[in-house]
């Protein structure tokens, strides 16, 4: 067990609700690394400074440290040594979400943080981050680079990826945080403990799946505009970060969908009463409806320009292009039914799919309307062909989208 942080002399501080002899701390402050040799020390070193000279609550830092491969874990268990605050926990195996669940699982403290090793955020948030849980105003806290009134230094392509994924979350999985990846992050303890073992991603996907299933439950997540200065060596893989995220929303939609994990249950089991809960059965709001409508149908256009593809090597355009339209059209409907407009259950499905069938039809007209202008002014390639056809759909999707809002899918019917 580590020892408690001195109150400073200078400046009585308000007495923390740990228990009487002291031996708990209030707040277990955690940094996953891997490979961080360069940074943890002066991380760990400027982090305790100010959890000793801000702070009025003991705290414990943990380093959880995922199979890093250079000196990261001695310098770690260095620093542990140094200052009675530090505790190292080691894993065999990476991933953030995986150390953050480990950890936190099974810490005895009362609120539970999640630090970035860069620092990135400036620590004054820290405070207004956890008050809010100290309290039991909030289950959970997120530091935001999207809310109003934070302060955000970094490049275009890491604001446009942020706000883009953040979208997507918004479209998708009806997110109402702003800012679902920004390092630092906090959680009661006593809501951990119902939520980790319902988190299934061990990586960067961890806390956006933590924070939708609280979400989901009906618990109330506190957000911290933040201070946010980017690191421009950071390690972070982008594009393999993107694309798990992206399957991570995917398996969620899944679940969701098949309704089997028990969301619900969870503010009874905390003593409290659900906050913001999605009601079922209320159909989203517009700009959701076009987002989730967006998402949709990019897949289905790539899938209708694949499957185009492969047909048109052994037949014509026109068949191929029906062919390639009529089989994505079915997943298409019932797609949008379920997540683009929230309907459920099997009443009206039938209907709902010869209409969408007729709404396609209407979109074959004009894509093949389009193919056949094509064809009777010019001799056409199939580079051509395909720009044309993703011109049509565009069209088409617009077209689509209007019917299954005013027609198919309208609420009164």
């Amino acid at each position: 067990m580590t020892t408690s942080a001195d109150a400073s002399p200078a400046a009585p501080r308000p007495r923390s609700p740990e228990p009487e002899d002291g031996s708990t701390p209030v707040l277990d402050v955690v940094i996953p690394v891997y490979n961080e040799e360069k940074d943890l020390a002066p991380c760990v070193d400027r982090l305790h400074a100010y959890l000793r000279d801000a702070v009025p609550y003991r705290y414990r830092i943990t380093i959880a440290d995922n199979a890093s491969t250079d000196r990261t874990l001695t310098i770690a268990r260095r620093l542990a040594d140094e200052i009675p605050e530090v505790d190292v926990h080691h894993l065999d195996q990476k991933g953030r979400g995986r150390a953050l669940n480990a950890v936190w699982s099974g810490s005895d403290a009362q609120v539970l943080v999640y630090l970035d090793v860069d620092l990135s955020t400036d620590l004054a948030a820290l405070l207004p981050l956890v008050a809010p849980l100290i309290s039991g105003h909030s289950d959970l806290a997120i530091g935001s680079r999207l809310a109003r009134g934070a302060r955000v230094v970094r490049g275009r392509k890491r604001e446009l990826i942020s706000r883009c994924y953040n979208l997507i979350l918004r479209g998708t999985l009806a997110a109402k945080f702003s800012d679902a990846q920004c390092g630092f992050k906090a959680i009661r303890a006593d809501v951990a403990r119902k939520l980790l073992p319902l988190v299934e991603d061990t990586g960067w996907f961890f806390d956006t799946e933590l924070l939708v299933l609280a979400q989901r439950a009906g618990l109330r997540t506190h957000e911290v505009p933040v201070d946010w200065v980017d690191d421009p060596d950071s390690s972070v893989d982008i594009i393999a970060t993107a694309t798990a995220d992206l399957k991570g929303v995917a398996r969620m939609l899944r679940a969701f969908a098949k309704g089997t994990l028990p969301l619900r249950e969870i503010p009874a089991q905390l003593g409290r009463k659900p906050a913001g809960v999605s009601t079922p059965g209320v159909p989203p709001k517009l700009a959701t409806q076009l987002v989730r409508f967006t998402v949709i149908g990019v897949g289905s256009t790539l899938a209708y320009l694949v499957l185009f593809s492969l047909l048109r090597t052994g037949m014509g355009a026109q068949l191929a292009n029906a062919l390639a339209l009529g089989g994505t059209a079915i997943a298409n409907t019932a797609a949008n039914r379920r997540f683009t407009f929230g309907i459920r259950g099997a009443q009206g499905a039938g209907r709902h799919q010869f209409e969408g069938l007729i709404v396609v039809g209407l979109g074959l007209a004009l894509t093949s309307g389009s193919l056949a202008l094509l064809h009777s002014t010019t001799g056409a390639g199939r580079l051509t062909e395909l720009v044309v056809l993703v011109l049509a759909n565009l069209a088409a999707t617009l077209l689509r989208f209007l019917l299954f809002r005013n027609w198919v899918f309208r609420k009164s019917r």
